[in-house]
């Protein structure tokens, strides 16, 4: 074996090939210039190819592109001692070359075979685009799904929020309406003795001053009491069949001396609308609790536009118990800053005022809610596209009968939502 190997060694006995060439120099630099370029272009490429390699850890098969490196590189020394041996006859140097690419480029074949099912196995270009296109189509539907389940989501909690509004509206106006029960008739016992101090006075009595203010301040909690009692639904009330746009007519020369010269009054009055049953006193007297809110909401002057229009089907639902065909909507607009989302939704609240102390006592509105739940209908707090604040009071249209219904118990209209349209 040692034998085998210092023969090898051995360029005694041997010529360059030069010599086969016969030294001409035309052949000679052919070889010479062929050869370099292509060992250059082979040196070159497995240096592309451990760079790519190295740079794509995430690379399929890597380890054959490093196979092909030796490979290569292999192939690029035997021309490179196939332009040393032009000269120099180291021919068994470029055998072991030789053998070291044989062994580098068998290696490499049979691997790139038993590689080439699974290669094959790989998703093609057009694969690869028909599963990224299947995804995002996929992600799409999923983002869909989503948008879809936030909004239902948020509808659940508005719902949830109108329902615990619905509640607390309804526990308040039963602890207001019975303690303004009991207090009206402490205030009933407590006028009826005043006014008997007074018949029994003396008119130059020094004490008729006293009793006087004391029935006045009386009188004075008795009308909260009222307002309380109103906002319960527990107000008496006389309704009779009335004809809106009527009521609102007769009344608008009323309401144009108490807003003043610097508030411009409009209606706007649908025609044809049905009649409802209510109370026309306490009509009148809701719509100056709102004519009154709506000019001190304007201290510089605006439009204050008392409007009527026919119900809409979806407005009536839960009204009076069940779904309304039939009714009509009374609008009271302004053109003042409105109302910002926290405060509207608080604005039914007995005693509730955005007010300086002193100059509302915030029942107002919790009067005007009562009167519109007690016909039958509600109330709610619309905040105006162009700012400003609507107050809408709905009132559904009596059903028509075609056979006298039998005397029923009087009962109180079921607890709805005061603002569930403040969202609209």
């Amino acid at each position: 074996m040692f034998e085998f190997v210092r023969s090898l060694w051995d360029v005694d006995s041997l010529s360059p090939h030069g010599i086969c060439l016969l030294w001409r120099p035309e052949l000679i630099w052919t070889h010479v210039v062929s050869d370099t370029l292509i060992a250059l272009a082979y040196f070159s490429i497995p240096g592309a190819l451990a760079t790519f390699v190295s740079r794509r850890p995430d690379i399929v098969f890597g380890w054959m592109f490093w196979s092909f490196a030796v490979f290569i590189t292999a192939c690029g020394a035997t021309h490179l001692f196939a332009i040393w041996t032009l000269w120099v006859p180291d021919y068994g140097a470029e055998a072991l070359v030789k053998a070291v690419t044989a062994l580098a480029s068998v290696a490499t074949a049979i691997a790139l075979w038993k590689l080439l099912p699974q290669a094959l196995a790989l998703p093609s270009p057009t694969q690869l685009r028909r599963a990224n296109e299947e995804l995002k189509a996929r992600i799409a539907e999923r983002d869909r799904a989503l948008a879809a389940l936030e909004l239902a989501t948020a509808e659940q909690r508005r719902t949830e929020a109108l329902l615990r509004q619905s509640q607390k509206m309804e526990a308040i106006g039963q602890l207001t309406g019975g303690v303004a029960h009991d207090f009206n008739n402490l205030l009933n016992v407590v006028l009826a003795n005043l006014e008997r101090v007074e018949r029994r006075l003396d008119p130059a009595s020094p004490l008729l001053g006293p009793v006087r203010d004391a029935m006045t301040g009386a009188e004075r909690a008795a009308a909260v009491t009222h307002k309380l009692l109103a906002f319960a639904r527990k107000q008496p009330l006389s309704p009779v069949s009335s004809d809106v746009n009527g009521l609102i007519g007769a009344f608008a020369e009323l309401l144009r001396g108490t807003i003043g010269p610097q508030i411009r009054l409009e209606t706007d009055l649908a025609p044809d609308l049905p009649r409802v049953e209510l109370d026309p006193n306490q009509f009148e007297n809701a719509i100056l609790n709102l004519a009154v809110n709506a000019r001190d909401a304007m201290p510089k002057g605006g439009v204050l536009t008392l409007a009527t229009r026919a119900l809409r089907p979806e407005e009536g639902l839960g009204l009076a118990g069940g779904p309304a065909e039939a009714g009509l909507v009374v609008e009271v607009r302004d053109t003042g800053a409105g109302m910002p989302p926290e405060v509207a939704a608080r604005a039914f609240e007995p005693f509730f005022t955005t007010k300086p102390l002193g100059q509302g006592t915030g029942l107002g509105l919790s009067q005007v809610f009562g009167f519109a739940q007690q016909s039958g209908g509600t109330a709610a707090i619309v905040i105006g596209p162009q700012g400003g604040t609507i107050v809408r009071l709905l009132f559904p249209a009596p059903a028509p009968r075609t056979a006298p219904a039998p005397a029923a118990a009087t009962a109180e209209p079921p607890a709805l939502p005061g603002l569930s349209l403040a969202g609209a």
